[in-house]
């Protein structure tokens, strides 16, 4: 049985997340204690226990100790299998982290997966927003084989949610290896920017023009979509994501997203600002990515490696706990002011 002390490193919730999608891939049953023991509130909160919930839906797992705030968890994972299923958060939980959870499991299926996910929260803090998902982590994990779809059907926000996405993958049984050592030339910089039932006020459009302002500081310009959404009258909200692209395969994001009391302009600014410091670094991968990542390279076969400007919590316990779980072996080291990140093969 796999021991897991998910107070260890981070303390957080991608212990728990990596942990059982790890689990389910190769098989083995899961013990894992002190869940987030480190966050302000311990324990399984809604979009936890619906992420573990989904990932036993996929694997026809046997759970124990699967209800809120429990911080002590067993999962016996069976084969996994593909198909249609549903999950509800019911908060605006992070539906982003739900996804996060269960694709690496679902590209070991037997067939296709088609995962359904209501009521949560597509952009809220502490998350990736779900258009981070769609157009900078996705189109990476298509370089290593990984052929993936999300639907936004409602964007959700905090504090009511109601968000509903969903996710198809394709199995791929061998990954390819990700190498990306080269930051190359800027070839364009894109952008998404989503307002819901805030139209009248112009909020994706000042969102977007704030962030083309800070851009064209250091001579970029970013084509920017406008999204005046109306999928969920219960919640308004705003969010931008901009990603650039190279010709040596890179593409690199930020994103950002509107709260009670922060402007338009702050939003995008914000997430300007973002972009331009992994630009400006020449970075192969943006500091969220890099953690995103290490399930996928540690499962490929042979030499994976990328450019990080930042060692994040999240990216030293994802090694941890990849190679802790696989027997693989990361090297970590500083070349040119960037924190080189190899999966040696």
């Amino acid at each position: 049985m796999i021991e897991i002390d998910g107070s260890q490193k981070s303390g957080s919730g991608t212990i728990l997340r990596l942990s059982v999608a790890l689990a389910s891939i190769l098989g083995q049953p899961l013990h894992i204690y002190n869940i987030r023991q480190n966050r302000p509130q311990p324990g399984l909160r809604p979009q936890h226990l619906e992420a573990v919930l989904t990932a036993a839906k996929l694997c026809d797992a046997e759970v124990r100790g699967a209800v809120l705030n429990s911080r002590e968890l067993w999962f016996t994972p069976n084969e996994v299998k593909g198909g249609i299923f549903e999950a509800e958060i019911g908060t605006a939980g992070s539906i982003p982290m739900l996804i996060m959870t269960v694709l690496p499991i679902c590209i070991f299926a037997k067939s296709s997966v088609r995962l359904h996910i209501l009521k949560g929260g597509t952009d809220v803090s502490h998350s990736p927003t779900i258009n981070y998902l769609r157009f900078v982590f996705l189109p990476v994990l298509k370089r290593m084989g990984i052929n993936a779809e999300i639907t936004v059907h409602k964007y959700g926000y905090y504090p009511k949610g109601m968000g509903e996405a969903t996710l198809t993958v394709e199995p791929c049984k061998e990954l390819t290896p990700l190498c990306l050592e080269d930051f190359g030339n800027i070839k364009n910089v894109k952008g998404v920017s989503v307002c819901t039932f805030l139209a009248d006020r112009r909020v994706a459009e000042r969102q977007a023009i704030a962030a083309n302002k800070y851009l064209e500081r250091f001579g970029l310009k970013a084509e920017i979509q406008i999204v005046n959404d109306r999928s969920n009258s219960l919640q308004k909200g705003s969010s931008l994501v901009l990603w650039t692209e190279t010709d040596k395969g890179v593409v690199v994001g930020a994103d950002s997203i509107g709260e009670l009391g922060k402007t338009s302009e702050t939003v995008g600014v914000e997430a300007a600002e973002k972009l331009h410091a992994e630009i400006s670094s020449k970075a192969t991968v943006d500091v969220h990515l890099a953690d995103m990542l290490i399930p996928y390279v540690a499962l490929a076969k042979d030499r994976s490696a990328y450019l990080a400007r930042a060692l994040s919590d999240h990216l030293e316990t994802n090694i941890w706990l990849a190679e802790t779980l696989l027997g693989v072996k990361f090297n970590v080291k500083r070349v040119n002011g960037l924190y080189k990140v190899e999966k040696v093969g």
